[in-house]
């Protein structure tokens, strides 16, 4: 397939519209051998049309103005698809462009044609195997009402089914790295849809996905009217942090609203200025002076703020190297990207979204143990047979989450350990107690691992298999883990010392109140670790 690329900004490769027409090829790539053509109009010598008609009759099919039209004349000719990339400008495509289209009178004949309503002129050259798709972006929050002209235009000398569009408002945050995660999911649907027009068509679901804004409309303009640098009120330039700060607070989700408001207060060390953002139940507020008593504090220098929100570096990782400090409420980071998400406009990206994997659920990896310890401590003999049935049904009650090794050495573990039970009675008193250490064993031995156990089930409530990413998240979970195992290992101990004694009959009253003080721990843990990490 012969591709032309006519790419109509002003900027020339700086557009915004040309990293949507690079998806949109990468796409068809995917399922078509290419050749590719790309004309800069910016770079081009193309002067305005002189509507002297020379085109028609004196020079048939030959423009008398000598200059890079003649080139473009022959590349449009030549190519099977032409992609029109353009930004929209006050509600057309821009300058030079419409001089470009306008000079492209020599392709038609100079002869009325009666079958369409408002008249044309005929084709001068076959065109029927040629493919256009029109590619742009705008500056409003949506695309839908603001290519109205624009339609009208290639619609006359295109045809109205003559091709497909890719409209995509708040084109200005494809240059904005802090957004990339948000743009690079619609990028995906732009990549999507040249697979599919490589085929034929662009699905009514993919040109659905691309019609879904980037940012809900209030997020957006709030983010354009901060990022102009000049206040509303008085049209004075504002301090780059406080422009920062404001497209920060625009963020703001406000379902995450919790009951009560939030006050996270930025302090810039490198600039020395501070500010307030105000997370309330109808939006937020952002304060330079008149400060409340902040519930959550910042402390940080504005470079590296800025290095965390372009993605350079990570949040995590810059607390981790200790470049900077939080102070006061520590849930505050935890839900940093449910309070600052992107609303509900957010989607799947297409490139991941092939298969969901299934979640874990540590009640997989318990059940087997639990079953064991309970019942073959009542009745060794039947209690391994129910033991044994248990593991078995397991993999049928679980079915629909996701198993990790720890899964699978429970149950073959606890398979063991069950006909030992049953083979070898009389060695119970060592069976059961082996059975709490090698418990303990499994979690202390994982610490040693890239991905400690406790990691595999608490990384659903931290954004997934992206919190391994999370060093401080591995951290927290490899000491817990640890704490975990020794407990278990203990708990072995302890319980082969004890068993034939006066105190055996304790034995399951201290086993199982031991988790319970162990969990409380946990959960305790899970919140004053991370914080205390982060006021360092």
């Amino acid at each position: 397939m012969k591709v032309l690329v006519i790419n109509g900004s002003p900027k020339g490769q700086r557009s915004n519209t040309l990293k949507l027409t690079q998806a949109f090829i990468d796409g068809l790539s995917d399922k078509r051998e290419i050749v590719r053509e790309d004309i800069t109009i910016r770079d081009k010598n193309i002067s305005t049309c002189l509507g002297c008609f020379g085109c028609w009759n004196k020079t048939p099919g030959v423009c008398v103005v000598r200059d890079d039209m003649k080139d473009v004349l022959d590349n449009i000719l030549w190519a099977d698809l032409v992609i029109w990339s353009f930004g929209l400008y006050y509600f057309n495509v821009p300058g030079k462009m419409k001089m470009l289209i306008d000079r492209l009178l020599p392709l038609s004949l100079p002869f009325m044609m009666s079958e369409t309503e408002s008249g044309g002129h005929p084709s001068r050259y076959d065109m029927s195997g040629k493919r256009h798709v029109v590619i742009s972006t705008c500056g409003f929050y949506t695309a839908k009402g603001n290519y109205g002209s624009v339609n009208e235009m290639f619609g006359h000398f295109l045809g109205k089914d003559g091709y497909e569009t890719i409209y995509c408002g708040q084109g200005e945050l494809f240059r904005i790295q802090e957004l990339h995660d948000r743009t690079d999911e619609y990028l995906s649907y732009v990549h999507k849809a040249g697979n599919e027009f490589a085929e034929n068509r662009i699905s009514r679901e993919t040109k659905n996905k691309l019609d879904e804004l980037l940012m809900p409309r209030e997020v957006f303009e709030a983010m354009a009217d901060a990022s102009w640098g000049i206040s509303k009120e008085n049209g004075k330039k504002e301090d780059e942090t406080f422009i920062f700060t404001k497209q920060m607070a625009a963020m703001y989700n406000k379902s995450s609203y919790t009951g009560k408001d939030i006050v996270l207060e930025m302090y810039y060390t490198d600039e020395e200025k501070r500010f307030q953002i105000v997370l309330k139940k109808d939006g937020y507020e952002v304060r330079k002076d008149s400060f409340l008593k902040p519930d959550t504090k910042i402390i940080t220098p504005f470079t590296v703020w800025k290095d965390i929100a372009s993605g350079k570096i990570t949040g995590v990782q810059a607390m981790m190297e200790k470049k900077y400090s939080v102070e006061g409420d520590f849930n505050t980071m935890l839900n940093w990207d449910k309070y600052f998400g992107h609303g509900d406009v957010k989607q799947e990206s297409y490139t991941s979204n092939d298969k969901k994997s299934k979640g874990t659920s540590m009640m997989l990896t318990l059940i087997p143990w639990i079953a064991f310890w309970v019942a073959v401590s009542i009745n060794s003999y039947i209690g391994a047979f129910i033991t044994l049935g248990i593991c078995a049904l397991t993999e049928i009650i679980f079915f629909r989450f996701r198993k990790t090794i720890y899964d699978v050495i429970s149950s073959a573990a606890v398979t063991g350990l069950s006909i030992a039970a049953l083979l070898l009675p009389e060695l119970l008193n060592i069976i059961i107690p082996c059975s709490y250490s090698g418990f303990g064993l499994m979690w202390s031995a994982s610490c040693l691992t890239k991905i400690p156990l406790t990691s595999w089930y608490s990384m659903k409530s931290y954004n997934g298999e992206k919190a391994f990413e999370n060093p401080l998240f591995m951290l927290t979970n490899r000491i817990l883990t640890l704490a975990w195992g020794i407990l278990y290992i203990l708990t072995g101990v302890w319980t082969f010392f004890l068993m034939g004694t006066p105190a055996s009959p304790y034995i399951a009253i201290i086993n199982n109140i031991m988790p319970v003080i162990m969990g409380i721990f946990t959960a305790w843990f899970q919140k004053w670790y991370p914080a205390h990490y982060a006021s360092k």
